[in-house]
């Protein structure tokens, strides 16, 4: 039995989260250190994270969430990590679960929390997201990024997993303009994905992988039970793949351009 007392280290990475962040690095208080890596936020952030005794903020240019969070890895000084967006909040009893966990000498190098979704401040319960979790505490020694996405990052597990039972709160729509921005960005991330992937537009999935999205979240995902939250949501999570295959075409004519002018 390890006699020494294993320290955690919160993680977050951020851009213009004020009204978020602030309720994040409070539910994050009872780690042994919170390092926030800012993409140069313009609306206080990061002069509030500065200005915080608990904080240690760097800031550091975004190009992508998955080499975002590597540099954030690269900043922490203990092994375990918890590692959140800056929308989310660790309940008490998710607390709880995470400090019993991590002083229980477990052989289990990473956990899966599930989360809870917040539409502004009441719960959605449906509309695809109710299966969904990440990895969110894990040992630096045994996990890193994979450099196969840039959006939607997923870690590769060098040992057991496990999963917590407790949830995670993410309160992933402030307003409407704000989730269509954050879905219009994620689209063009993983138009940049399929793009590195050498995966080739049609316009059969511009028009076909959106519908479908849209009946998979409403309908097959039971997001009509969340009502209008569910159409809101469901419509933004279909404008996000139409974004998607509109940039990857974009991409595909500035790569022919680029062609064509750089032959002889």
């Amino acid at each position: 039995m390890n006699n020494q007392k294993e320290k955690i280290s919160a993680l977050i990475i951020s851009y213009n989260e004020i009204g978020y962040i602030e309720k994040c690095v409070e539910s994050v208080s009872f780690a042994d250190e919170i390092v926030v890596v800012d993409s140069y936020s313009t609306d206080g952030t990061y002069e509030y994270l500065k200005a915080h005794p608990k904080v240690r903020v760097i800031q550091h240019p975004f190009s992508n969430f998955t080499l975002q969070k590597s540099f954030a890895l690269k900043q922490a000084t203990n092994d375990w990590i918890l590692f959140l967006d800056a929308d989310e909040i660790v309940t008490e009893g998710l607390k709880t679960e995470i400090q019993q966990t991590v002083a229980s000498d477990t052989d289990v190098v990473a956990y899966w929390f599930y989360r809870k979704f917040m539409f502004q401040n009441s719960p959605l319960h449906f509309s695809g997201w109710q299966t969904d979790k990440n990895y969110r505490l894990f040992r630096k020694s045994k996990a890193k990024f994979s450099d196969k996405k840039i959006v939607h990052e997923t870690l590769d597990v060098d040992g057991k997993s496990g999963v917590f039972t407790e949830k995670l709160m993410h309160y992933c729509y402030k307003d409407y303009e704000d989730y269509k921005g954050k879905m219009l960005r994620y689209g063009r991330l993983k138009a940049k994905e399929s793009f590195y992937r050498e995966k080739q537009f049609n316009y059969a999935s511009l028009v076909a992988k959106p519908l479908w999205k849209f009946f998979n979240h409403f309908i097959i995902r039971l997001g009509f039970l969340d009502g209008k939250k569910g159409v809101i949501i469901s419509y933004l999570n279909a404008l996000s793949d139409l974004e998607r295959y509109r940039e990857l075409k974009k991409l595909e004519k500035k790569n022919e351009l680029a062609y064509y002018l750089l032959m002889p």
